[in-house]
């Protein structure tokens, strides 16, 4: 296969919080990269998913879900998700069919005006409303941008996926193969442990708990002699009240984060491991740019 006939590219996925981003990337890749919570703010980087068949190469990028920033961390993840919009080929903009046209999306969509690329919407969830109810969704979006195509989908049950990723395929200019074939994602296994260990923290504590919450993985190494890794995490809160909570009576809380982020990190490195985790108060962490970088959440890196 020659350069000449071969197409690749990079395809930006925005969106209000929870839209069903991540569900959609996790699907596309068969293997879980992008953490998925109910809870808004779930994902917080760019998160490069990587498709490779015979004559072409798209890669994803995950971007936050949008939304009036409160503090430092939520303004970077927002400047983040519209960054994104200028440097890629193409632009997946999801929204949620149960949902109505909201502010939210139209904050959006008025950022979308700029976006000289195709601009796909994305209309996933549609396993959970009737056809009818999807015609009122599309007319009521239809008429708000000038999309390249609209196109409905189930990122949950995989419906219309095959469509929606051969329609971007054809958007993809001629390039280079960026990625080995094998490759799906240019995140670190750090990165991905960290964020496998914080979806397990935003599924089991609740109220401003999840919000207040980083992951630092702090090692990754083989046991000598052993076919098991020995990876140690530390989770970082903002008050030592939610140290408490984290660590739970008689450390259940912490025993249970552990046994439910032990088994996505096996399938993640196909080996046996040792899971040690901590938990460490950082007082404000989320306005503290110094912070910020030290967990991963800095501009440079992506």
């Amino acid at each position: 296969m020659t350069n000449a006939t071969f197409k690749s590219g990079f395809v930006s996925i925005i969106g209000r919080p929870n839209v069903g981003k991540s569900t959609f990337l996790n699907k596309v890749l068969g293997k879980k990269i992008a953490i998925m919570s109910d809870k808004p703010q779930t994902t917080r980087n760019k998160i490069q998913g990587v498709i490779t068949d015979n004559d072409s190469q798209t890669i994803f990028i995950d971007t936050p879900g949008i939304h009036k920033p409160k503090h430092e961390l939520g303004k970077f993840m927002t400047d983040l998700a519209i960054g994104t919009l200028n440097e890629v080929d193409a632009v997946m903009f999801m929204v949620n069919a149960t949902e109505k046209l909201g502010r939210g999306d139209q904050f959006i969509l008025e950022h979308l005006k700029s976006v000289k690329q195709p601009v796909f919407l994305v209309i996933n969830k549609i396993d959970l409303i009737t056809k009818e109810e999807l015609l009122t969704v599309i007319a009521t979006f239809r008429d708000q941008h000038d999309f390249a195509g609209i196109i409905p989908i189930s990122a949950m049950t995989g419906e219309n996926i095959d469509t929606l990723l051969s329609v971007i395929k054809e958007e993809l200019p001629e390039g280079p193969q960026f990625y080995p074939s094998d490759h799906i994602t240019d995140h670190p296994e750090r990165f991905i442990i960290s964020e496998l260990i914080r979806e397990k923290v935003l599924h089991l504590t609740h109220e401003e708990v999840p919000h207040s919450v980083a992951v630092s993985c702090d090692k990754i190494e083989k046991v000598d002699g052993k076919n098991v890794i020995d990876v140690m995490a530390t989770i970082v809160v903002e008050r030592p009240s939610q140290k408490g909570i984290l660590i739970g009576k008689g450390g259940k809380m912490l025993k249970d984060i552990g046994t439910l982020a032990r088994k996505d990190i096996v399938k993640l490195l196909g080996t046996k491991i040792y899971l040690e985790l901590w938990v460490k108060v950082q007082k404000d962490w989320r306005n503290k740019k110094l912070y910020l970088n030290d967990f991963g959440y800095s501009e440079k890196e992506y």
